[in-house]
């Protein structure tokens, strides 16, 4: 399995919108979606559905900063069956602590030895992410689903 490139970020932030303006204008980021306290944005020259996610959190006892920060990274993989073959290795390790479907892409999430979070993604298709690519959504990953429709041994060979 070849990692492609770093995928996106995501920020725990105190004010998600204070900040989502910040990579708006230090970046020139565009908003994907706003979700109220989530926010989702992408470069203009990225073919990503989003760069950066900005996740509001609320002021932790023991001053300025505690508890914000870095939430995760997310590679991403080439090809479904690189995400399969990833999943099974993260599972091998103990280290599978999550996977869903966002539907621009399916991801699994997992913990370093230090209990740092990360994710791994194979993002779909942009002609199937459909109404998605405007509205994120998070929902249970359906393996036997999404091995049906993307799985190599399911797809044409042209």
């Amino acid at each position: 399995m070849a990692v492609r490139r770093l995928q996106h970020a995501v920020l725990y932030v105190s004010d998600a919108s204070r900040s989502a303006d910040f990579y708006r204008s230090a970046l020139g980021m565009d908003v994907v979606e706003d979700l109220g306290g989530a926010v989702f944005l992408t470069l203009p020259a990225s073919d990503a559905h989003h760069d950066l996610g900005l996740f509001e959190i609320p002021a932790v006892p023991g001053g300025p900063g505690r508890g914000l920060g870095l939430y995760h990274l997310a590679w991403e993989v080439e090809e479904f069956d690189d995400l399969v073959d990833r999943r099974a290795r993260l599972l091998e390790l103990g280290a599978l602590v999550g996977e869903s479907d966002h539907g621009v892409a399916l991801s699994v999430y997992a913990r370093d030895p230090d209990g740092i979070e990360f994710e791994v993604c194979w993002q779909l298709p942009a002609d199937a992410w459909g109404s998605f690519g405007e509205h994120a959504v998070t929902r249970p990953l359906d393996w036997a689903a999404v091995t049906r429709r993307w799985g190599s041994a399911n797809r044409p060979t042209s």
